[in-house]
C-alpha cells in the first residue's frame, strides 16, 4: 500500500496515540486504530484501560454499550467484559466460556496523551514512549494544552510525510504561519534508530504575515523552526523568535518559544486519526494559538485529503519524482518499513520504499 510496499500498512509493535487524556473518563470513548475497533474508558479507580470495541456475540459496537463499574456491557444482549477484556457474564446462560472474550491492550498516560500499543502486548516497553523533557513537554514551565482531534479521511504516512517536510509551510501556510525561507534555507538533519530530528536556522527574515494579526509589529526576526518525528507516529516540533541581532532596542530577545506536537494515529487503510496541541508559558497566548492555527490545520487535512482521492484515481503505487526535501519522508518511510519487515519476519531489505530520483541532485 503506498508509500509502502504491497502488504505493508503500519507498525502494531509501537506507541500510538489514541486520545487525549481529558477525553477518558466514564463514558466509553470509541475508536478505529489499526483496523481495530478500540474502547477506552476509566475504572472507578480513575485508571484508564482500553479492549476490544466489537462483541464477539453478533459483532455489535461496544462503544455503544454502558460502563457499569469496571465492566463493559453489550448494548445489544447484555453481555459484559471486564477491563482485561475477559467476559464476566452472559445474561442468557449462566456459564462463560473461556474463549468468550475481546482484547485488551496497553494503555499509558503520559503528558497530556493516551499512548496505546496495538501489537504484541509483551513487547509495550515504556522506554520507547517520546521523552517529555526531549520533546520540550516541560521547557521553561510550559502549560500544554490539547487544541483538535481531527479525523482525516487520508491515510496516514501522507500526513506523516507532511509533517516530515516543512518546506510546505513556504506555499501551503503562506497565508498564515509561512515565509519563502521554510523552503529555501537549508536544513539541519539528525537521526537515530526510531527519530529524525530537522532544524532550521533563519536570520533577519521577514515576519510570517499572522504577526500582524496578532499585533506584532515588528518586521524581521529571527527564527528556528524544526521536528522530530519518534516513529511510529508522534511529532514534537519547536517554533522560537527572537528579535534579530541588529536590533537597536531588543537585539536577540525571545518574542516567542513554544512547542507544538502532533500524534498521526492510523484508523483504516484510507483513514487516520490528527491529534494537534501546543504548549506556552502564557494560558492567554495557548488560546490565541488555537485561533489563528485551526485554519493552518485545516489546511494540512485538505491536502492529506486531496491526495488520498487522487491516488484513489490514479491506482495505488503511483511512480514519484522526488525531490532533496523529500530526504526525510523518504527515510522515515523505509525506518518504517523496516519496523513492518521485522514483525513480520520478513526481509527488512527487499522492496523498501524507492529512493530518490535524479531530482534530488
Amino acid at each position: 500500500m503506498y508509500p509502502f510496499k504491497t502488504g505493508s500498512f503500519a507498525v502494531h509493535n509501537g506507541w500510538y496515540v489514541a486520545a487525549f487524556t481529558d477525553e477518558i473518563g466514564e463514558q466509553l470513548l470509541a475508536r478505529t486504530i489499526l483496523n481495530k475497533p478500540v474502547v477506552m474508558y476509566r475504572k472507578d479507580d480513575g485508571t484508564a484501560v482500553a479492549i476490544g470495541g466489537r462483541c464477539p456475540h453478533r459483532h455489535f459496537p461496544l462503544g455503544q454499550g454502558e460502563r457499569v463499574g469496571d465492566e463493559v456491557v453489550c448494548g445489544y444482549h447484555g453481555i459484559a467484559f471486564g477491563p482485561d477484556g475477559r467476559c464476566t457474564r452472559i445474561p442468557t446462560q449462566r456459564g462463560v466460556p473461556a474463549v468468550y472474550r475481546v482484547p485488551s491492550y496497553p494503555l499509558v498516560e503520559h503528558g497530556i496523551w493516551a499512548f496505546i500499543w496495538m501489537g504484541d502486548a509483551d513487547k509495550a516497553d515504556p522506554a520507547l514512549l517520546p521523552d517529555l523533557d526531549d520533546i520540550g513537554f516541560n521547557v521553561n514551565g510550559n502549560l500544554a494544552q490539547p487544541f483538535f482531534v481531527e479525523h482525516v479521511d487520508g491515510r496516514y504516512q501522507l500526513l506523516n510525510d507532511n509533517l516530515l517536510d516543512l518546506s510546505h509551510l513556504a506555499v501551503l501556510h503562506r497565508s498564515s504561519i509561512g515565509t519563502p525561507e521554510n523552503a529555501s534555507t537549508p536544513e539541519t538533519i539528525e537521526r537515530s534508530e526510531r527519530q529524525i530530528s530537522c532544524h532550521r536556522v533563519m536570520s533577519n527574515v521577514d515576519v510570517p504575515p499572522v504577526y500582524p494579526a496578532l499585533g506584532r509589529m515588528m518586521k524581521k526576526i529571527d527564527r528556528i523552526s524544526g521536528m522530530t518525528f519518534h516513529l511510529p507516529g508522534f511529532h514534537a516540533g519547536i517554533e522560537q523568535t527572537r528579535y534579530p541581532a541588529d536590533d537597536p532596542r531588543f537585539a536577540g530577545q525571545v518574542i516567542e518559544d513554544v512547542r507544538i506536537f502532533h500524534a498521526v494515529t492510523p484508523e483504516t487503510a484510507n483513514s487516520c486519526n490528527y491529534f494537534f496541541a501546543a504548549n506556552s508559558i502564557d494560558q492567554s497566548h495557548l488560546e490565541t494559538m488555537k485561533n489563528f492555527l485551526e485554519p493552518v490545520i485545516a489546511e494540512d487535512k485538505m491536502a492529506t485529503e486531496e491526495i488520498e482521492k487522487m491516488l484513489r484515481l490514479v491506482g495505488e503505487n503511483p511512480d514519484e519524482l522526488l525531490l532533496k526535501s523529500d530526504h526525510n519522508a523518504v527515510t522515515a518511510r523505509r525506518m518504517l518499513q523496516r519496523l513492518m519487515d521485522e514483525e513480520r519476519g520478513g526481509d527488512p531489505e527487499a522492496a523498501l520504499p524507492a529512493k530518490p530520483s535524479p531530482a534530488d541532485s
